[in-house]
């Protein structure tokens, strides 16, 4: 955490093979921890993404070997170091058809008091809302699938306000749709 804001970064779907300069990407982000949705291949993965950042993951539909991993999680993201919670989120891989949030999900999420589910699998970087919850895919930062961007989310908390991005592997810089 620096001048009060709190970063993470928020990766998902690198299939044993995330992109070459996720790394260098990650270090420059500097970010607080970093959240991994699943789909991770081989675990080592999550090794060098720990060395840059605390890393929490969660178990994908192709990490069978991942027996350690749960299958979801909730996390507190927290205003300050031993602050209250500001808000929670439910990470896990399977989330959303589409544009829209599964509704066994949305009621585990609400269960759960989270406002916000962190999601992987479609590869499809997403922000938005459904069933009155936030809604955050950060892409995949794996090799690429049909024309879809290599991308990672960013979530930063600072004085209150959210703030989620996208960033292109490729290029470095913010990524918006078409």
């Amino acid at each position: 955490m620096r001048d009060g804001a709190l970063r993470l970064a928020v990766v998902s779907d690198t299939h044993s093979a995330p992109h070459e300069s996720i790394g260098k990407l990650l270090r420059e982000a500097r970010p607080d921890a970093i959240l991994h949705g699943g789909d991770i291949g081989d675990l080592a993965v999550l090794d060098e993404l720990a060395a840059i950042a605390p890393t929490l993951a969660v178990r994908g539909n192709i990490d069978g070997i991942a027996n350690d991993l749960p299958d979801e999680m909730s996390i507190d993201v927290l205003d300050g170091p031993g602050g209250e919670s500001v808000f929670r989120i439910l990470l896990l891989h399977i989330a959303v058809y589409g544009a829209k949030l599964r509704a066994d999900v949305g009621r585990r999420a609400r269960a759960k008091g989270a406002r916000m589910v962190v999601c992987g699998h479609s590869h499809v970087p997403f922000i938005g809302r459904d069933q009155g919850l936030t809604v955050f895919n950060p892409g995949s930062i794996g090799p690429r699938r049909f024309r879809l961007p290599i991308v990672f989310g960013l979530l930063e908390v600072k004085g209150g306000k959210l703030e989620l991005a996208h960033i292109s592997c490729e290029t470095g810089e913010r990524w918006l749709p078409p």
